[in-house]
C-alpha cells in the first residue's frame, strides 16, 4: 500500500515578496531547495503562520543565497512580506519504506538562512 508522507519542510520562513501579476508559484532560494530536497516545479503546500491561510502551488527556483521566499499569482493577495510560513512537500511511500523514512526539516532564521542544529 502507498501512503502519502511528509518528505520535507522549510519551517518558519519569512515571505520576502508578493507579486499578484506573476503566473502563480512560490520562489524559493536555491540553497533552501537543495537542503530540503524540494525540486523546481514540484507541488508544495504553504501554511501561513501569520494569518492561518493555506494554499498549494509549485516551486520556482530562486537565486542561491538570496533568502528569497516569494509568493506569486493569486496567493499574493492573501499573504504579505514579513509573514511567516511553513512550506511542505509530500510523497507516496510503501509501508516498507515508511519504516526507515525520516523527513528533512529545514529550520530558518528571520532572513531565511538555515539555522544550525
Amino acid at each position: 500500500m502507498l501512503r502519502q508522507m511528509l518528505l520535507s519542510k522549510i519551517h518558519r520562513a519569512t515571505i520576502t515578496s508578493c507579486d499578484p501579476n506573476y503566473n502563480g508559484s512560490i520562489s524559493i532560494d536555491k540553497d533552501l531547495l537543495d537542503l530540503s530536497g524540494m525540486h523546481e516545479f514540484e507541488r508544495v503546500e504553504i501554511f501561513n503562520i501569520s494569518n492561518a491561510e493555506r494554499f498549494s502551488t509549485y516551486v520556482i527556483e530562486g537565486k542561491a543565497g538570496s533568502g528569497e521566499i516569494g509568493i506569486n499569482g493569486a496567493a499574493a493577495l492573501i499573504n504579505k512580506p514579513g509573514d511567516k510560513v511553513i512550506i511542505v512537500n509530500y510523497g507516496l511511500l510503501y509501508d516498507e519504506e515508511i519504516k526507515t523514512h525520516k523527513p528533512i526539516i529545514v529550520l530558518v532564521d528571520e532572513k531565511n538562512r538555515p539555522k544550525q542544529k
